[in-house]
């Protein structure tokens, strides 16, 4: 009996200390956040390197400009309407392209000083005529579900753009006629083509986490001189020519053209163009081709294209494998072209056959070069291309 009462004597002391230990005064427990506080905690999933610059700050809304640091690629150093005023979107309607009304998208981008453009809240515009923008503006659509139909961006002879989460889709030819482009009158121009995005004759242009689907002609073209662009973080679906790098082969003053293409998806239904490519030097880079129809990257007039990090899933017709499409030359003369894979991955039988040598870079081309990462990192690194949904306070 004197044992078991020892016994009980010696648990009841060290549970007492335990739980005096456990609150003992001017120290603070420490207390697990519940699995809710964690996965907010947790919610920012930025891995690359454009990304990693602002989505994972809580402020983001109230320092949106902060973005325009972030371009990287051959489009770094683009600012778009950094140090302008805030401009913001109140109003989805068009009905005047001539003469937009102020609050409206289109009235925005045609003033002629930099501006920073925003939406109040979400949209569908419905363009009746190709929206001109005028250079030094970004067209942020962070914080809103922002949809651009029927008509696209035009993006002439301008400088300094980023074009920032915004849905592009169902886009068509459209007649042309009296259209604002800046902050002059209005001027006649031709038939639209029905890109969602053109750039012509544009310089310093950075497009980023955008979704592009069904247009009538391209989602992405860059032609007539254009260069310094970075395509990132999109998302491409749904769609036969995709992305054109250069619109004809008699369009030499493209052979200075330099694009980066990175961190994008290409799935749904995306047959070709991803990108095509003339003249220039291309850096495709960590991007996700998840199936093609004819083929995934194409060009013609001697591009030098360095395929770095992709991941290439073949479809699975057995006449599709091959990533990679050279035109209108003669197989001694497109052998010779600089397109070259580094770190790539193939899968379902995908074939990328090389060609040329590894190319000397200049230093503009070397100062652009994003630094690849593998293949097998390619899903992450896309996994959240397209518009994101941000809620201002929250790491996006």
């Amino acid at each position: 009996m004197e044992i078991k009462h020892c016994c009980y004597i010696l648990y009841f002391t060290l549970a007492l200390v335990t739980l005096v230990q456990a609150v003992r005064p001017g120290e603070e427990t420490e207390i697990s956040p519940p699995d809710s506080t964690r996965r907010s905690m947790q919610a920012c999933e930025a891995v690359n390197i454009m990304d990693q610059c602002w989505r994972c700050k809580a402020d983001w809304a109230d320092n949106r400009q902060a973005m325009a640091d972030c371009a990287q690629g051959f489009a770094k150093g683009t600012t778009g309407g950094k140090g302008g005023d805030v401009y913001v979107v109140t109003s989805e309607a068009d009905d005047d392209p001539a003469n937009p009304k102020e609050g409206t998208l289109r009235f925005g981008v045609t003033q002629g000083r930099p501006l920073w453009i925003t939406f109040e809240k979400d949209m569908v515009i419905s363009l009746t005529q190709e929206l001109v923008v005028a250079s030094d503006k970004t067209i942020d659509g962070r914080g809103a579900k922002v949809e651009i139909i029927n008509g696209g961006l035009t993006l002439m002879d301008v400088k300094n753009i980023i074009i920032s989460n915004i849905n592009v889709h169902d886009v068509v030819e459209l007649p042309g006629g009296m259209i604002k482009s800046g902050d002059g009158p209005a001027t006649m121009r031709q038939k639209s083509d029905g890109d969602c995005i053109t750039v012509s004759g544009g310089k310093q242009v950075w497009i980023d986490h955008c979704s592009f689907s069904k247009a009538f002609d391209g989602l992405v073209d860059v032609t007539l001189g254009s260069s310094h662009v970075t395509v990132s973080n999109c998302k491409f679906t749904q769609h036969s020519k995709v992305m054109l790098l250069g619109a004809d082969d008699g369009h030499h003053q493209d052979k200075n053209m330099v694009v980066t293409v990175a961190f994008n998806l290409f799935t749904d239904n995306c047959d070709q163009r991803m990108p095509r490519c003339r003249f220039g030097f291309f850096q495709v880079v960590n991007n996700n081709y998840d199936r093609w129809g004819t083929y995934a990257i194409g060009g013609s007039s001697a591009p030098t294209i360095l395929s770095q990090g992709n991941r290439f899933l073949a479809p699975d017709d057995a006449a599709k494998k091959n990533v990679c499409v050279r035109a209108d030359a003669p197989e001694s003369e497109s052998m010779t072209w600089n397109w070259r894979t580094e770190k790539d991955v193939l899968e379902n039988g995908a074939v990328f056959v090389p060609s040329g040598s590894d190319p000397s870079l200049t230093g503009e081309q070397q100062a652009g070069m994003i630094q690849a990462e593998p293949g097998e990192n390619a899903p992450k690194l896309t996994a959240s291309a397209g518009v994101l949904a941000c809620s201002p306070g929250s790491p996006c």
